[in-house]
C-alpha cells in the first residue's frame, strides 16, 4: 500500500466554498475574530515598520516631537493613510496581512481543537515568510529574487517581472489561500461552533 504524501490542490468550486465556510465559522467565534484582527495588524505592523526601520528609530528613540504627531509620522506610513505604497502595492499588502490574521486564527483553532501537527500548518508559515519579503518592500523582495536567480545564472529574467518586484506579495497571497484551504480541508467531518463541516 502506498500512501500519497503531496498536498492536494482545491480543484473545484465547492472545495473553495468549503474555505468560506471554515474561514466563517471560525471567525463567528468571537475570541479567533479578535486574534484575527490581532495578527493581520501585527502583520501590517511588521511590513510597514521593516520597510521604515530608521524612521521608526529616529521617530522612537531620538526625536523631540510630542507624542501625538510621532503617532501621525508613524500613521502616515501605513498604507492608505500615507503616500508610501501605491494603490495597488497598499491592496496587495492590506490583502496579505489580512490572510495571515485569518490563517492564524484558523491554525490556532485547529491546533486547540483537532490537534493539528507542525508538518500541517507550514503552508501558514510559507506564507508569513513570503508575505514578509515582498509585501512590506517590493525592492527588497526582487533584491532577495535577484540573489536566488543569479545562482542559477538567470538574474536577467527580474527585468520581465510585470509587476515590478511585488510577484513576492502576489506569491504570498496564493500560498497563504493554499493554507487555508489546506487546513479546512484538515477539519473535514469536524465540527466548528456545533456546525458540521461536510466530509
Amino acid at each position: 500500500m502506498t500512501v500519497d504524501l503531496r498536498p492536494r490542490l482545491p480543484t473545484s468550486v465547492d472545495e473553495w466554498r468549503l474555505v468560506g465556510r471554515t474561514v466563517r465559522l471560525v471567525l463567528s467565534l468571537p475570541q479567533y475574530a479578535v486574534l484575527a484582527v490581532g495578527y493581520a495588524a501585527l502583520g501590517l505592523s511588521v511590513f510597514v515598520f521593516s520597510r521604515n526601520l530608521a524612521i521608526l528609530r529616529q521617530i522612537v528613540l531620538g526625536s523631540s516631537l510630542p507624542w501625538v504627531s510621532r503617532a501621525t509620522v508613524l500613521a502616515e506610513l501605513y498604507p492608505f493613510v500615507g503616500t508610501a505604497y501605491t494603490t495597488l502595492q497598499g491592496t496587495i499588502l492590506a490583502l496579505t496581512a489580512i490572510l495571515i490574521g485569518i490563517n492564524m486564527a484558523v491554525a490556532t483553532y485547529h491546533v486547540r481543537e483537532h490537534r493539528l501537527s507542525v508538518g500541517q500548518g507550514s503552508g501558514s508559515l510559507g506564507g508569513i515568510v513570503l508575505g514578509t519579503l515582498g509585501a512590506g518592500c517590493a525592492a527588497c523582495g526582487s533584491a532577495v529574487l535577484a540573489g536566488l536567480l543569479s545562482v542559477i545564472g538567470a538574474s536577467g529574467l527580474l527585468l520581465a517581472l510585470p509587476l515590478d518586484g511585488l510577484e513576492f506579495s502576489v506569491l504570498a497571497v496564493f500560498v497563504l489561500l493554499l493554507s487555508l484551504y489546506w487546513l479546512a480541508d484538515g477539519m473535514r467531518g469536524g465540527e466548528i461552533a456545533g456546525c458540521p463541516l461536510p466530509e
